[in-house]
């Protein structure tokens, strides 16, 4: 069966201009063009659009996403298999909060009583998740999956209080970072500072530590833009300053 713009619109819920655009920018083309110019999709097409939807339903860029379905050797029901994995731990991530908040509408209704713990249940859960689908991939094959893995427990079993200790550590290590940023010097008493805050904000997460591991981790803090975009929206060339100063402080310390 073949599909107008405006038809295939209308039944994949997308704009016909996304459509078109995803056309200009190479990631879906028609499978033809007819004679009065409009584009033909047909059922190749509409699999691929499946696809592109799947991914950008776990926040992929649209970049990405064209280099996976063009490659030569992308399958199809492998993908499929995969999305359905994602789709299926993202449906237990979102009841586990559905869950956390009717127990709180709950105590709020009924005036039961609900540990403060409760609370913090499903938001832990959803950082280690959030971690895993930015970051999973580059983190495991560095450091190990057994390594990540005890890291994600830690963090399961951590208490409100020590949840809040550190988040507030986290709002100091910036807050150290901007300071730091403006001597421009990594070997200065302040940078120093930032990098036993830093440490400190990582013991929460990690069960050992090594200056080779800190170090090792501020290099992809250079050479990764997802951590590059963290820190520096906070504080211009956040990132890379850190890097220095982590690396003046544990490598050349």
């Amino acid at each position: 069966m073949a599909y107008t713009v405006s038809e295939l619109a209308k039944i994949s819920g997308i704009s016909s201009r996304t459509l078109r655009y995803y056309d200009q920018i190479g990631l879906l083309k028609p499978a033809e063009v007819n004679k009065s110019g409009y584009r033909i999709y047909k059922q190749k097409e509409l699999d691929l659009l499946q696809q592109i939807l799947f991914y950008r339903e776990m926040d992929m860029r649209l970049e990405d996403i064209k280099k996976i379905i063009h490659n030569p050797n992308f399958d199809q029901l492998s993908a499929l298999k995969h999305h359905h994995q994602l789709l299926q731990e993202k449906q237990s991530r979102l009841d586990q909060l559905i869950a956390t908040v009717e127990k709180t509408i709950t105590h709020l209704e009924e005036d039961i009583i609900m540990q403060d713990e409760e609370k913090f249940t499903g938001f832990k859960e959803k950082i280690i998740k959030d971690n895993e689908e930015q970051y999973g991939k580059e983190i495991r094959e560095k450091y190990g999956a057994d390594t990540i893995d005890a890291s994600n427990a830690k963090l399961r079993d951590m208490s409100q209080e020590e949840f809040q200790k550190m988040k507030t550590i986290e709002d100091e290590l910036f807050t150290l970072l901007e300071k730091a940023v403006k001597t421009a010097d990594p070997t200065s008493p302040e940078a120093e500072a930032l990098v036993e805050k830093h440490k400190a904000w990582l013991m929460f997460s990690w069960n050992t530590y090594s200056k080779e591991a800190h170090a090792g981790l501020a290099e992809m803090y250079v050479a990764d833009e997802r951590f590059v975009a963290y820190y520096d929206q906070k504080v211009k060339d956040g990132a890379q300053f850190l890097r220095d100063a982590i690396v003046q402080h544990t490598i050349y310390s």
